[in-house]
C-alpha cells in the first residue's frame, strides 16, 4: 500500500487551501509587479510536480489498484436474476487484468482526485459550486434512464460518438453507424432538464463517468477544427482573435488564418469558467470533485475504454462503439510537438495555468519545451 499524499499538499500555515485559491486566482496574466514574470500559482504547480513523482513511482509498483466504487443500482427488469448473477462481486468494477496500463493510469486518477478534491474549499457536491459553475456540469451531463448511467461529455475527446452511442440505447438511431449530421441537442437528456431532487437520485445512483485527452492536444483539435473548418467560428472567434492580436489586421478580418500562437495569447486572456466549452478546461466543465465519476476514460485508448463501459453499463452487445473514420485525422504528439515548439515560451507558461488541473488530475505529463527537445 502506497503511503498518503505527501504532506505539501495541504496549504502551509497562514496560506489559502488550494480550492479557495483555485477561485481567486487572478485571471489573464498575473504579475508580480508591473514588470515582473508571470506567476504560476505556486501551490497549483507544486501539486503538479508531486503527482508527476507520485505517477512515475506508481510506474514502477505498477500493479495496485485503488479501491473503486461497486457498480451503481440498476432498473430491476433487465434480465431479471440472470442478469444479476452476472454483475461481478461487490468490492468494485474489474478491470481487465491483462491490462496493467490501464490498471496504473485509472490508480494514479484515482489517488490524484482523492488528494486534490480532499483539499479544503474544494466543492464535495454540485450544490456547493456557484450557480454559473454547476449549470454549466449539469449541461454537460447526459443521462440514459434506461441504463442507468451519466456521461460528462468533453467536446474533443470523441463526444460526438459518444452523443450517437446513447441515441442507439434510446432507440432512437438504428445503429451508431448511421451516417447523418449529428444533433447535439434534440433526442438527448441532461441533468439540466430534471429537477434538483431527481438529480440527486441518479448522481448517488448511476453510473458515472467521463473520457479524457492531452489537455495541449485538446486545445490543438479545437484549434484545427475550428479555425480551419468551421466558418462560424472564424467568424465569431477568429476575427476578434485576429483583431486583438495581430497589428494591422484592419476592422473586419475574415477570422480563417488564426495562428496557434494568436490562439495561445486568447486563451491567456479568457476567464476559464466563460470559455467556449470546446476550449473550456475539464475540470470546469465536469467537476470531479463536486461529482465523483466511477470511471474516466482516455482518448489515448478511446475504444477499449469505451467497450468496456458498455459492458460495465449491460448494453446489448452488438452495441459497439463507433471505430475512427478511415478520414480523420487527430492532432498527433508531432504535430503538437511542431506547434508547442514553435509558440514562445513564455506564452506557454502563461496558458498552462488554465490548464494544470487537467494535468495533475488526470496524470498527463506537462510538455517538454525546452530546446533540446525542441532540437530532436
Amino acid at each position: 500500500m502506497f503511503p498518503r499524499p505527501l504532506t505539501p499538499l495541504a496549504a502551509p500555515n497562514g496560506a489559502e487551501p488550494l480550492g479557495r485559491a483555485l477561485r481567486r486566482a487572478p485571471l489573464g496574466r498575473a504579475r508580480a509587479g508591473m514588470g515582473g514574470p508571470p506567476l504560476l500559482l505556486p501551490s497549483m504547480l507544486m501539486f503538479a510536480v508531486i503527482v508527476a513523482s507520485s505517477g512515475l513511482l506508481l510506474m514502477i509498483e505498477r500493479g495496485i489498484l485503488a479501491e473503486m466504487k461497486p457498480l451503481p443500482l440498476h432498473p430491476p427488469n433487465r434480465e431479471g436474476a440472470a442478469w444479476r448473477r452476472a454483475l461481478p462481486r461487490p468490492g468494485g468494477l474489474s478491470l481487465e487484468a491483462g491490462d496493467p496500463d490501464l490498471q496504473v493510469r485509472q490508480d494514479v486518477r484515482n489517488r490524484t482526485l482523492r488528494a486534490v478534491c480532499g483539499q479544503p474549499g474544494m466543492p464535495r457536491d454540485p450544490w456547493d459550486l456557484p450557480v454559473g459553475q454547476r449549470r454549466t456540469l449539469l449541461r454537460h451531463i447526459l443521462v440514459s434512464d434506461r441504463y442507468r448511467f451519466l456521461y460528462c461529455y468533453v467536446p474533443k475527446v470523441a463526444c460526438s460518438n459518444w452523443k450517437r452511442v446513447l441515441k442507439v440505447l434510446a432507440g432512437v438511431l438504428d445503429n451508431v453507424d448511421v451516417r447523418l449530421k449529428m444533433d447535439h441537442r434534440n433526442d438527448l437528456v441532461f441533468l439540466a432538464d430534471l429537477r434538483p431532487e431527481e438529480i440527486r437520485y441518479r448522481l448517488q445512483h448511476y453510473f458515472k463517468f467521463l473520457f479524457v485527452r492531452n489537455p495541449l492536444e485538446r486545445l490543438l483539435s479545437a484549434y484545427r477544427n475550428k479555425f480551419g473548418e468551421i466558418r462560424e467560428y472564424q467568424q465569431r472567434y477568429g476575427a476578434e482573435i485576429v483583431r486583438r492580436y495581430r497589428a494591422g489586421a484592419g476592422p473586419s478580418p475574415a477570422g480563417d488564418d488564426v495562428t496557434f500562437p494568436e490562439f495561445l495569447r486568447y486563451l491567456v486572456d479568457e476567464d476559464p469558467e466563460r470559455m467556449n466549452e470546446h476550449w473550456m478546461p475539464v475540470y470546469h466543465l465536469c467537476q470531479p470533485c463536486a461529482v465523483h465519476y466511477d470511471f474516466v476514460g482516455s482518448y489515448e485508448r478511446l475504444e477499449a475504454d469505451a467497450n468496456q463501459v458498455l459492458e460495465w453499463v449491460r448494453a446489448p452487445p452488438h452495441i459497439r462503439f463507433p471505430a475512427r473514420q478511415a478520414w480523420y485525422r487527430p492532432a498527433s504528439p508531432e504535430s503538437l510537438h511542431y506547434h508547442l515548439c514553435s509558440a514562445p515560451r513564455a506564452l506557454l507558461q502563461d496558458v498552462l495555468p488554465k490548464y494544470i488541473l487537467d494535468f495533475s488530475l488526470f496524470a498527463y505529463p506537462l510538455p517538454n519545451v525546452t530546446r533540446e527537445a525542441c532540437h530532436q
